[in-house]
Protein backbone atom coordinates (compact mmCIF):
# COMPACT_ATOMS: atom_id res chain seq x y z
CA UNK A 1 0.00 0.00 0.00
CA UNK A 2 1.68 2.97 -1.25
CA UNK A 3 1.04 5.98 1.73
CA UNK A 4 2.78 8.02 3.61
CA UNK A 5 5.60 5.79 4.54
CA UNK A 6 7.09 6.11 1.12
CA UNK A 7 7.35 9.89 1.90
CA UNK A 8 10.13 11.68 3.25
CA UNK A 9 10.78 15.20 3.56
CA UNK A 10 13.07 17.75 4.96
CA UNK A 11 11.68 21.11 6.40
CA UNK A 12 14.16 23.21 7.12
CA UNK A 13 16.64 24.83 5.58
CA UNK A 14 19.69 24.85 8.02
CA UNK A 15 20.13 20.86 8.87
CA UNK A 16 20.49 19.73 12.84
CA UNK A 17 22.48 16.75 12.89
CA UNK A 18 20.69 12.98 11.68
CA UNK A 19 20.45 10.23 13.80
CA UNK A 20 19.80 6.18 14.06
CA UNK A 21 17.50 6.15 11.40
CA UNK A 22 17.13 8.00 7.77
CA UNK A 23 14.24 9.71 8.87
CA UNK A 24 14.72 11.78 12.05
CA UNK A 25 15.88 14.78 12.70
CA UNK A 26 17.00 15.88 16.32
CA UNK A 27 16.38 18.87 17.72
CA UNK A 28 19.16 21.42 19.08
CA UNK A 29 20.87 20.45 21.96
CA UNK A 30 24.33 20.74 24.28
CA UNK A 31 27.12 18.68 23.95
CA UNK A 32 28.23 16.63 26.78
CA UNK A 33 31.23 18.16 28.57
CA UNK A 34 34.35 16.87 30.11
CA UNK A 35 33.62 15.58 33.86
CA UNK A 36 34.30 17.42 36.29
CA UNK A 37 32.44 18.62 39.80
CA UNK A 38 29.52 19.86 38.45
CA UNK A 39 28.49 17.12 36.20
CA UNK A 40 28.89 14.39 38.56
CA UNK A 41 25.87 14.69 39.28
CA UNK A 42 24.77 14.07 35.91
CA UNK A 43 26.56 11.26 35.54
CA UNK A 44 24.30 9.45 38.14
CA UNK A 45 21.03 10.16 36.02
CA UNK A 46 21.73 7.48 33.52
CA UNK A 47 19.44 4.76 32.56
CA UNK A 48 16.04 3.94 33.23
CA UNK A 49 13.44 7.52 34.97
CA UNK A 50 11.19 5.65 36.95
CA UNK A 51 9.62 8.29 38.23
CA UNK A 52 8.88 9.86 34.55
CA UNK A 53 7.92 6.95 32.74
CA UNK A 54 5.37 6.63 35.80
CA UNK A 55 4.05 10.04 34.93
CA UNK A 56 4.37 9.71 31.17
CA UNK A 57 2.15 6.74 31.01
CA UNK A 58 -0.67 8.90 33.61
CA UNK A 59 -0.21 11.75 31.34
CA UNK A 60 -1.29 8.96 28.16
CA UNK A 61 -3.90 7.24 30.29
CA UNK A 62 -5.46 10.77 30.96
CA UNK A 63 -6.00 11.49 27.44
CA UNK A 64 -7.09 7.77 26.46
CA UNK A 65 -4.00 6.55 24.73
CA UNK A 66 -4.40 3.66 27.34
CA UNK A 67 -2.42 1.16 25.16
CA UNK A 68 0.43 3.16 24.60
CA UNK A 69 0.84 4.10 27.81
CA UNK A 70 1.51 0.85 29.09
CA UNK A 71 4.14 0.36 26.50
CA UNK A 72 5.99 3.49 26.94
CA UNK A 73 9.56 3.76 28.55
CA UNK A 74 11.81 6.43 29.57
CA UNK A 75 15.28 6.72 30.19
CA UNK A 76 18.02 9.30 30.83
CA UNK A 77 20.66 8.26 27.40
CA UNK A 78 24.12 10.12 27.84
CA UNK A 79 24.29 9.64 24.29
CA UNK A 80 21.99 12.24 23.76
CA UNK A 81 24.98 14.87 22.72
CA UNK A 82 22.64 17.04 20.33
CA UNK A 83 19.21 16.91 21.89
CA UNK A 84 17.51 17.72 24.78
CA UNK A 85 14.98 14.67 24.47
CA UNK A 86 13.63 12.03 21.49
CA UNK A 87 10.75 10.18 20.96
CA UNK A 88 10.75 7.01 19.61
CA UNK A 89 7.56 5.97 18.46
CA UNK A 90 8.67 2.12 17.00
CA UNK A 91 10.16 1.68 20.16
CA UNK A 92 8.17 3.19 22.78
CA UNK A 93 10.69 4.82 24.23
CA UNK A 94 11.34 8.44 25.13
CA UNK A 95 14.97 9.76 25.88
CA UNK A 96 16.19 12.60 27.99
CA UNK A 97 19.73 14.23 28.27
CA UNK A 98 21.44 14.14 31.88
CA UNK A 99 22.24 17.41 31.18
CA UNK A 100 18.46 18.29 31.75
CA UNK A 101 18.97 17.64 35.87
CA UNK A 102 21.15 21.21 35.64
CA UNK A 103 17.42 22.95 34.62
CA UNK A 104 15.22 21.22 36.72
CA UNK A 105 12.79 23.61 35.62
CA UNK A 106 12.50 22.36 32.43
CA UNK A 107 12.55 18.52 33.06
CA UNK A 108 8.51 18.28 32.85
CA UNK A 109 8.37 20.38 29.81
CA UNK A 110 10.50 18.32 27.89
CA UNK A 111 8.93 14.93 28.69
CA UNK A 112 5.68 16.70 27.77
CA UNK A 113 7.37 17.90 24.38
CA UNK A 114 8.34 14.44 24.01
CA UNK A 115 5.29 12.48 24.90
CA UNK A 116 3.37 15.14 22.56
CA UNK A 117 4.96 12.92 20.02
CA UNK A 118 4.11 9.77 21.33
CA UNK A 119 0.74 10.70 21.03
CA UNK A 120 0.54 12.39 17.81
CA UNK A 121 1.49 9.27 16.14
CA UNK A 122 -0.29 7.05 18.59
CA UNK A 123 -3.66 8.97 17.52
CA UNK A 124 -2.93 8.93 13.34
CA UNK A 125 -2.23 5.51 13.57
CA UNK A 126 -0.32 4.32 10.64
CA UNK A 127 -0.84 7.66 8.97
CA UNK A 128 2.76 9.85 8.51
CA UNK A 129 2.57 13.25 9.54
CA UNK A 130 4.99 15.87 10.17
CA UNK A 131 7.22 15.73 13.70
CA UNK A 132 5.93 19.32 14.78
CA UNK A 133 2.96 19.42 12.36
CA UNK A 134 -0.58 20.38 13.37
CA UNK A 135 -0.88 16.83 15.15
CA UNK A 136 1.69 17.42 17.39
CA UNK A 137 0.78 20.99 18.35
CA UNK A 138 -3.06 19.88 19.45
CA UNK A 139 -0.92 16.98 21.77
CA UNK A 140 1.04 19.72 23.12
CA UNK A 141 -2.34 21.67 24.07
CA UNK A 142 -4.16 18.83 25.63
CA UNK A 143 -0.68 18.29 27.59
CA UNK A 144 -0.36 21.65 28.97
CA UNK A 145 1.90 23.17 26.86
CA UNK A 146 -0.11 24.78 24.23
CA UNK A 147 3.11 27.54 22.96
CA UNK A 148 5.56 24.90 23.14
CA UNK A 149 8.02 25.48 20.20
CA UNK A 150 9.56 22.53 18.08
CA UNK A 151 13.40 23.10 20.23
CA UNK A 152 13.87 23.62 23.01
CA UNK A 153 14.94 27.29 25.21
CA UNK A 154 17.67 25.94 26.94
CA UNK A 155 20.53 27.84 26.42
CA UNK A 156 22.46 25.12 24.80
CA UNK A 157 24.83 25.68 21.97
CA UNK A 158 23.57 24.01 18.72
CA UNK A 159 25.58 21.65 16.69
CA UNK A 160 24.93 22.23 13.13
CA UNK A 161 26.63 20.47 10.04
CA UNK A 162 26.72 21.65 6.70
CA UNK A 163 24.33 19.97 4.30
CA UNK A 164 26.17 18.25 1.77
CA UNK A 165 23.12 17.09 -0.80
CA UNK A 166 20.89 19.04 -2.26
CA UNK A 167 17.32 17.62 -3.83
CA UNK A 168 14.97 19.40 -5.54
CA UNK A 169 11.19 18.71 -6.39
CA UNK A 170 10.15 18.83 -10.53
CA UNK A 171 7.07 20.73 -9.75
CA UNK A 172 7.42 23.10 -7.00
CA UNK A 173 11.10 23.51 -7.33
CA UNK A 174 12.02 24.20 -3.78
CA UNK A 175 14.94 22.48 -2.24
CA UNK A 176 15.72 19.85 0.35
CA UNK A 177 19.15 20.43 1.73
CA UNK A 178 20.24 17.18 3.61
CA UNK A 179 23.09 16.22 5.12
CA UNK A 180 23.58 12.71 4.26
CA UNK A 181 22.52 11.19 0.92
CA UNK A 182 18.88 9.69 0.45
CA UNK A 183 18.31 6.01 0.30
CA UNK A 184 15.26 5.85 -0.85
CA UNK A 185 12.62 7.12 -2.79
CA UNK A 186 10.94 10.32 -1.43
CA UNK A 187 8.37 12.89 -2.87
CA UNK A 188 7.58 16.40 -1.83
CA UNK A 189 5.00 16.56 0.86
CA UNK A 190 3.20 19.43 -0.09
CA UNK A 191 2.76 18.66 -3.62
CA UNK A 192 1.57 15.08 -2.88
CA UNK A 193 -0.91 16.61 -1.06
CA UNK A 194 -2.13 18.95 -3.19
CA UNK A 195 -2.16 17.03 -6.50
CA UNK A 196 -2.34 13.04 -4.89
CA UNK A 197 -4.93 13.82 -2.15
CA UNK A 198 -1.21 13.23 0.44
CA UNK A 199 -0.42 9.79 -1.19
CA UNK A 200 2.77 9.50 -2.77
CA UNK A 201 3.42 10.11 -6.39
CA UNK A 202 6.45 9.85 -8.69
CA UNK A 203 5.84 12.51 -10.19
CA UNK A 204 7.00 14.56 -7.38
CA UNK A 205 9.92 12.34 -6.88
CA UNK A 206 12.70 14.25 -5.52
CA UNK A 207 15.82 14.92 -7.75
CA UNK A 208 19.62 15.23 -6.35
CA UNK A 209 21.01 18.61 -7.76
CA UNK A 210 24.81 18.47 -6.58
CA UNK A 211 26.50 16.56 -3.72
Amino acid sequence: MRLLRQLEFAFEQFITRIVARQDRVVQQALPMPDRGPATEAVALQFGRAADLEATARELLRSLGANRIATEIRVEWNPHLKTAAGRADYRQKLISLNPRLVEHPEEVDRTLRHEIAHILAQYRAGRGRISPHGPEWQQACRDLGIADEKRCHTLAFPAKRYAPRFIYRCPNCRRDFPRVRKIKRTVACLACCRAHNSGEFDGRFRLKLLRS
